[in-house]
């Protein structure tokens, strides 16, 4: 994740950089175990076009249970992990969910939410505010017409919005979450105009990640990716004017490109900041647990690397799996234009991208930094 408010004017950013308060310890960057995403289930009421679990209308079969999930928690709380991120599939569809994520919270955890928003009523907002959830992001894919489209339901947009209210007003803190793509880049102002209008705190721009129902045929060209940043870099200083935060996800370039922005006066501040977080966290500083128990370097991997019905989470982050090493060492597997680049330490590009080009440690498809950028112009 790539604080861009923080790198382009130096303020505080919701980041795995920045001191996170969890039962009255705080945790630096290094000092704490994963980001753990856990998809709580498959199911979900919408089917969106661009959904990384490939979610359906039914929960996949033989789903961690309330007992098993408790388990889960409890080992996790002892990763001291920055953020336990309550993801699906629909989160909210799963009865316990609430009920697991005060749980977590008790075991001192800081727990997020990622949801398309539409079943937030004000009485569940209430509810996720007393469970003592810290944060509620919640996916608009464009604007209306846009948005119902890629969900493939009508009247999601305002449903998804009206949740974001709800969540707002019950005292959460709340942010828009837009995952980019051929069909809905055109509308990115548009959804930055929401957040000021509706007076929402944070805004994250996830590339797309071709995994589940996603493909690389959906996804933005690099020169518009270029452009997209261009844009995203200006309305940064906007937004901020309104107290509104920028981040972006799955693509550690981003922070290079804003690197290569910026007044050569600031660029070793901001390499120490790009340096701190270290590039792409898979299987470094972010784990995924699916439906099934299966654990994977993060939400969008395909193979795992163990399951928690063998084997605790712990045990498995800490254990010597190949796979797991060599993502942890991956400037050392790194083949073609990543392995040239002189950022690699801070980028190393997506492996999930790569791999669905044909090739795990070849070049991330969606690299869009010049080859002056990577080879050395400007520092």
């Amino acid at each position: 994740m790539i604080g861009c408010t923080n790198l382009l004017l130096r303020t505080a950013s919701v980041d795995s950089s920045r001191p996170i308060e969890a039962s009255g310890k705080l945790h630096y960057a290094g000092n704490h175990g994963p980001v753990i995403v856990w998809s709580v289930t498959k199911k979900c009421n919408l089917a969106c076009s661009h959904c990384y679990i490939d979610a359906a209308d039914a929960a996949a079969s033989d789903e961690l249970n309330t007992d098993e999930a408790h388990k889960l928690i409890d080992d996790a709380a002892t990763l001291h992990p920055p953020v336990m991120l309550f993801s699906g599939g629909e989160p909210l569809i799963r009865r316990d969910t609430v009920e697991l994520c005060a749980y977590a919270v008790s075991k001192g955890l800081r727990v997020g939410l990622s949801t398309n928003g539409t079943l937030i009523t004000q009485d569940y907002a209430r509810r996720i505010a007393e469970a003592g959830v810290s944060y509620v992001g919640v996916s608009i894919d464009g604007v209306e017409a846009t948005h119902d489209r890629f969900r493939n339901e009508r009247g999601s947009f305002r449903k998804a919005l009206e949740g974001l209210k709800n969540a707002k007003d019950a005292g959460v803190k709340t942010g828009i979450r837009f995952t980019v793509n051929r069909h809905n880049a055109p509308d990115l102002p548009a959804v930055t105009d929401l957040l000021i209008r509706h007076q929402i705190p944070r805004f994250c721009l996830y590339h797309l990640v071709y995994a589940g129902r996603a493909s690389a045929e959906m996804d933005i060209t690099n020169e518009k990716r270029v452009e997209m940043m261009d844009y995203l870099i200006q309305r940064t200083k906007t937004l901020a004017d309104h107290g509104i935060e920028v981040l972006t996800t799955d693509n550690h370039a981003d922070g290079i490109y804003i690197l290569n922005s910026i007044e050569s006066a600031d660029k070793s501040a901001v390499m120490s900041l790009l340096a701190a977080h270290g590039g792409c966290s898979a299987g470094q500083k972010i784990v995924n647990i699916d439906p099934n128990g299966n654990v994977r370097p993060c939400q969008f991997w395909e193979g795992a690397v163990g399951n928690v019905r063998q084997s605790s989470l712990s045990t498995i982050w800490n254990s010597q799996n190949e796979l797991l090493s060599m993502l942890r060492d991956k400037k050392s597997h790194l083949r073609g234009r990543c392995s040239r680049c002189r950022y690699v330490e801070v980028c190393g590009g997506c492996r999930v991208r790569a791999s669905r080009m044909g090739d795990l440690w070849g070049a991330d498809p969606s690299c869009y930094l010049s080859d002056e950028m990577i080879r050395g112009g400007s520092t």
